[in-house]
């Protein structure tokens, strides 16, 4: 059953609100880490082009732990490549958080795919600094 929302807000996040009240407490932090995914790459849109440094960032060493969640990969993958444009990863990106909350791939594919995606993404970047 949905919780009661304060009128005082906009339809769109009283729809929001009882959407979230009503997912379980894996299901709600899949779509809060995907909110904190969305708001980092806004704020990576609106900060100065990071390609108009001088030399290529490194991805940051922070290991996979043996047990992960998709939510804690996200983090730590975004965390790693903060120099990738978020924009270009948001689609693939949502396609397998959500292949993995509604469908129930396996949270070790995912995020194999998620890592891949993201050293894609940073040889992509790369080849920016070798032309």
């Amino acid at each position: 059953m949905f919780a009661p929302t304060p009128l005082n807000l906009p339809k769109s996040q009283r729809r929001l609100l009882r959407l979230y009240s009503g997912l379980d407490e894996g299901r709600k932090d899949s779509l809060l880490a995907f909110a904190e995914f969305l708001a980092q790459q806004q704020e990576n849109a609106e900060t100065p082009d990071a390609s108009a440094t001088v030399e290529a960032q490194s991805p940051l060493d922070i290991p996979r732990p043996e047990e992960e969640s998709v939510v804690a990969a996200m983090r730590r993958l975004t965390q790693t490549y903060p120099m990738i444009e978020r924009d270009a990863l948001l689609d693939r990106a949502s396609s397998l958080m959500m292949a993995h909350m509604l469908q129930g791939r396996p949270a070790a594919d995912v995020i194999d795919e998620l890592e891949t995606l993201f050293s894609q993404h940073y040889q992509h970047y790369l080849q920016q600094f070798s032309a």
